[in-house]
Parts: C-alpha cells; structure tokens; sequence
C-alpha cells in the first residue's frame, strides 16, 4: 500500500480512519501504560494546588473512572492539570487559608469548589454553552493559556530551587529589596495575586546564591533529562517513560543520601473498613467519599467570593467555561487528524460529571489532559475502557504507594517545568500575532499571570470585544 505523501492526502487517510475498533486487551494495556506514566503528574499537580501531593494519588482514580464512563471519546484522558490546579489554588486564595485554618480544611473548601464548577458546567452543557465555546477568539485562548502557563511555572519553582519551597522563598523576599513592591501590592490591589507570584518567580530565578545547592541541581538536571531524553530512549518506549525515569532516579538518590531538601512525605494508609463495599463485603472499593451535603452547606466557599453568591456563580461559570477550552481543544484535534466525531453538550456534561465525582472524593476540579490523551492514542487505546482500567489502577494501588515517600519535590517541580517552560519563553502562538490580535493576546496574557485565570479570560474577552471597534475601522478605511 502506498503511503500518503502529500498534506492533503494524509488528511485523507486520516479522515478515513474514523474510531477504532473495540478491544478489550489493548484498552487494559494501554490503561495500565496510563496509570504508571501519570503518577508523577498526579503528586506534583496536587503539589500546585497548595496541598500534599500524595492527595494527587488518592483522588484521582474516581474522577477519571466517572469520566470514562460520560464521556464519548476513546482516547480523552482527564485529571487535574496545571491550569485547573493554579485556577483553583487561585481563585480560592489557597495560600492565605491554609495558614490561616490548615490543609485539611483546605481540602474541604477545594472539594466543595469542585461541586460547583461541576454543577457549573453540566449546567452549561444542557444551554448549549458548548458550541458558544468554540467561538473564543483565537488571541484571548493564546493569551490565556501563556499567562496560565506563566502561574503554573511561578508555583513549580519554589520547590525546584529551595529546599523548604515557598515558605523559604517568601522568608527570603521579606528580607529583600522586594518586599516594599509585594507589600504595596497586597494592599493596594489585592485581585493582583498573580503579581505578588511573579515578583516572587523574577527574585528566585535571579537569585541563584540563595539556592539550596542539591535541590536546585537535581531540579536543573531532572527538567533537563525529561526535555531532552524523549530523543535518545528507544522509540518503542512509551511517552512518559523519561518521567518514570527521572523521577526514580530522584527517589533513589533520596533514599541513598542525606537530601536536604522537601520530599512527598507520609503517605497515610486508608482505614481497612473505610470505602464503599458491596455483596455483603466481598467486593470493596477503597476510595473515601465526602459528606457531600456537608460540603455544600458548612464550607465557607462563598466567604472566598466576598460573601457573594452571585460573585461564586460567576466564578464557578468562568471556571468551567474555561476549562472546556483544554477538552474542546483535545477532542478537536482528534476529529481533525483521527476523525473521531465529539459532542460538545455531552463533553462539557461529562466535564461536570467528572468535577462532582472530584469533589466528592476531595480533589480539585479536573478537564482534559492533552498530554495523557496523546499518550492514550500513542498507547493503542480503542475505547473509554483503558480511562475505567487506569482509574482502577489508582484506586487499588495506592495501598503500595508509599514508594513514593522519599520522592524530591525537585524532581516533580521539574516534571511540571519541562512541560510548560518552553511555552512560556517562546510563546509561539502570541508571536505568530500582528496588530490588533498581538494586543489582545498580549494583554489576555499579561492580565491572566498577574490577577488571576477567571479575571484574566474575563478581561481578554472585554478587551477582543472593545479593540473589535478598531479592527471594523482599519477593514473599512
């Protein structure tokens, strides 16, 4: 059979390629090459979010399983990303209230955030929101995910550069220079989180004599590594592997050696008899489920929103349009290039489905996952089978987690950096602009990284809409 050498029949073979055929073996391997290559993801978006990362690990398998279940692609994976975790961390202000009333209640206000995103988005799924979703100018989605990308890299850093991470990072701004600047703006423009994150990134990265030595080196190799090695490991291994493998090296060299720096931790084992149970006992499912009820009713959610309820819809709303972005984005690109057809009200339900089954399990919201979706395809997934097989993977492996324990923090800093440092020095998408749109996405960006995700979306629109009148100007003159 020839192969396709020109642009426009490799469109045409791939239009013809159309869903894959079901099979049941191929959907369990590739589900467990899932479930091995995103166990690092899981610790260190947790780590993002602002609580421990062995969290990441005991929360994800439900939401996913839920996914698998809703959604109409075979290759979509979902989870807690980088955008979720930093709008989440966000939005709830989720630094000030761990110190103020701790992680555990922290967990609970997360939790309950995710309940209303996902109500939020099966809400907008039934209006129709979906294909509405689609019509986001391409300078705003730009801008967005480069101011996103930009958070996601101000919250990695700390752990990757200093051995007690951000709690050390933000003693050493006190004592600097900056502190007037980051104390001017806490005061005087609170909505600019994000800012205060920024001057805090631009002093690390230009303070390399106040680096813990052994972190830091770790952290500059293991981002390296996972850049780089994809080259030279064997082609048949899976993506993922140069994580698996930087990541254990870490841990060993941490397990061998007196590392100086933070570590996963503990990784508390779940009570015997906590779980779901059912034939009387003999088949039981160790995942531990929220008072849902008490999450809507006693967590102070809407005390994060300025006692607003409105202001918490909206910003559940915005939460969830913007997180269909990332499935909208991944589902189209597989109709593109694979022609597996999708469904926009039943994807953005489905987003909902799996955000409730989040909060109910006590993880923060979750979307598409580009990368795990590529890894699904690359892996031979055939149906939404391999998302139930990687789920259940999570939910009875965590017993036999505490492997990693001993893993640097580092190390998983370097995991989220080499996934969206690039990006964010070359951001090609907003170079690729001119005119009026290199404003707008200039400005969506800018705005997103030094306020927050949810104001800085919101004020790229108003900005595309307001600049509109100018660009209806130059095509008239």
């Amino acid at each position: 059979m020839c192969k396709p050498t020109s642009k426009a029949q490799t469109q045409t073979v791939a239009k013809a390629m159309g869903p894959p055929s079901f099979n049941p073996m191929r959907d369990i391997l590739a589900g467990s090459i899932m479930a091995a290559t995103s166990v690092p993801q899981l610790i260190a978006y947790a780590e993002t979010v602002g609580y421990a990362g062995y969290r990441g690990l005991a929360t994800a398998g439900p939401s996913l399983f839920a996914w698998g279940l809703s959604t109409g692609s075979p290759w979509m994976n979902c989870g807690v990303t980088s955008i979720t975790a930093l709008m989440a961390k966000t939005d709830l202000d989720g630094e000030s209230f761990v110190a103020e009333y701790g992680e555990e209640e922290y967990v609970r206000l997360v939790s309950a955030y995710s309940l209303y995103v996902g109500m939020a988005s099966i809400i907008l799924g039934v209006v129709g929101f979906g294909k509405l979703c689609g019509k986001t100018p391409k300078p705003v989605k730009a801008g967005f995910k480069w101011g996103c990308a930009v958070g996601v890299v101000a919250s990695a850093i700390p752990n990757g550069l200093f051995g007690k991470g951000a709690k050390e990072l933000k003693s050493l701004v006190a004592s600097s220079f900056v502190n007037g600047a980051v104390k001017w703006m806490k005061m005087n423009v609170p909505a600019a989180t994000g800012a205060v994150n920024v001057t805090n990134l631009l002093f690390a990265i230009s303070s390399p004599h106040l680096w813990t030595i052994v972190p830091a080196i770790l952290f500059l190799i293991s981002t390296v590594f996972v850049m780089k090695a994809s080259k030279l490991l064997p082609k048949w291994l899976p993506p993922g592997t140069e994580v698996i493998i930087a990541v254990a090296a870490a841990t060993l060299y941490s397990m061998n050696s007196n590392y100086e720096g933070g570590i996963v931790g503990d990784i508390p084992t779940l009570d015997p008899d906590a779980g779901m149970s059912f034939l009387d006992g003999k088949i039981k499912i160790p995942v531990e489920i929220v008072d849902v009820k008490s999450l809507l009713m006693d967590v102070p959610v809407v005390d994060r929103f300025g006692g607003s309820w409105p202001m918490l819809a909206l910003s559940a709303t915005l939460f969830a349009a913007v997180n269909f972005l990332s499935i909208m984005g991944i589902a189209s690109g597989f109709e593109t290039e694979n022609n597996i057809p999708w469904s926009a009200p039943r994807e953005l339900i489905a987003q909902g489905v799996a955000c409730g089954v989040a909060g109910a399990t006590g993880s923060a919201p979750v979307s598409g996952s580009m990368s795990r979706s590529l890894v699904s395809r690359m892996a031979g997934t055939t149906s939404q089978m391999a998302c139930l097989v990687t789920a259940l993977f999570w939910i009875y492996m965590m017993p036999y987690m505490s492997v990693m324990s001993p893993t640097p923090k580092a190390a998983l800093s370097a995991v989220i950096i080499s996934a969206v440092v690039k990006s964010v020095v070359i951001p090609a998408s907003l170079l690729d602009l001119s005119g009026i749109d290199s404003v707008v996405g200039w400005g969506t960006g800018i705005l997103t990284a030094v306020t927050s995700p949810t104001i800085g979306f919101g004020s790229g629109v108003i900005l595309h809409i307001v600049l509109s009148v100018f660009r209806t100007k130059e095509k008239t003159a």
